[in-house]
């Protein structure tokens, strides 16, 4: 049999037992570490203790009782006394429905509802035009927002010019009075989806939606602003060429 040679095996100090001792040397054991807490600390997290009453009554008196104020702790605001979301954003739904139906009576102008004017509505029947090019096969997001806004500002222009000093027409209300005259050319785009393409069916619609969105928007600019009602004609004719601009991109 052959043998081989076993190294002597080499026991890490202070681990190799004491020869000729049958006694085992054996660690002490330790408690975990433990932070010493402060006496008369509140703060919760500051105890490791997860199921004592102090931690818990400590931080309902930090943090104000309930979610939402409930249970009458002091400096807690309900969620019922808050404005809603759109109220805070400036956007009044009722208000947009009121201007929306006032453009509708081409007939039977009523400025009082567009003197506090806003961007809301416009927006949404801008919306609502790009969404039915859309389906038409058109993408002009950028070309019908950047005619809206040239569109309000030349009509700004023109009017402070043909006003002189008495003109007190801004630029807030004149994007608002467009940005909603802009209804029958909705109107007209959606109906244009069940159109035939060729023929003067689409240019005599187009037409009619023209003159309709020309003559609100006239007569709310007159109405709202001074000095106006003398250059009532030229400021059709300035509604007409911006409102004809946008039957174009619908037609074409």
């Amino acid at each position: 049999m052959k043998e081989f040679a076993v190294p002597p095996v080499v026991f890490p100090s202070g681990g190799n037992p004491a020869a000729g001792s049958g006694v085992q040397q054996r660690r002490i054991a330790t408690a975990p570490f433990q932070p010493q807490r402060p006496s008369g600390s509140s703060i919760p997290f500051m105890s490791f203790d997860a199921g004592s009453a102090t931690a818990s009554t400590s931080s309902t008196s930090i943090y104000g009782g309930p979610i939402g104020g409930g249970g009458g702790a002091p400096g807690g605001a309900g969620f019922e006394d808050e404005e809603p979301l759109l109220d805070e954003l400036g956007i009044h739904p009722d208000q947009i429905w009121k201007k929306t139906k006032a453009i509708l009576n081409p007939f039977r102008v009523n400025p009082a509802l567009h003197k506090d004017s806003d961007l809301s509505g416009p927006i949404l029947l801008y919306m609502f035009l790009c969404l039915f090019q859309l389906l038409a096969g058109k993408i002009q997001f950028g070309v019908i927002l950047g005619w809206i806004v040239v569109s309000s500002i030349f009509l700004y222009v023109v009017f402070n010019m043909l006003a002189g000093r008495n003109g007190n027409l801004d630029l807030h209300t004149c994007t608002g009075v467009v940005g909603y005259c802009m209804l029958p050319l909705v109107i007209f785009s959606a109906v244009s989806l069940f159109v035939p393409q060729v023929g003067a069916v689409r240019f005599v619609i187009a037409a009619v939606f023209v003159f309709w969105a020309t003559r609100v928007c006239t007569g709310l600019m007159v109405a709202l602003a001074d000095g106006g009602d003398e250059h009532r004609g030229l400021i059709a004719y300035a509604c007409l060429l911006i409102y004809t601009l946008f039957s174009l991109l619908v037609i074409f």
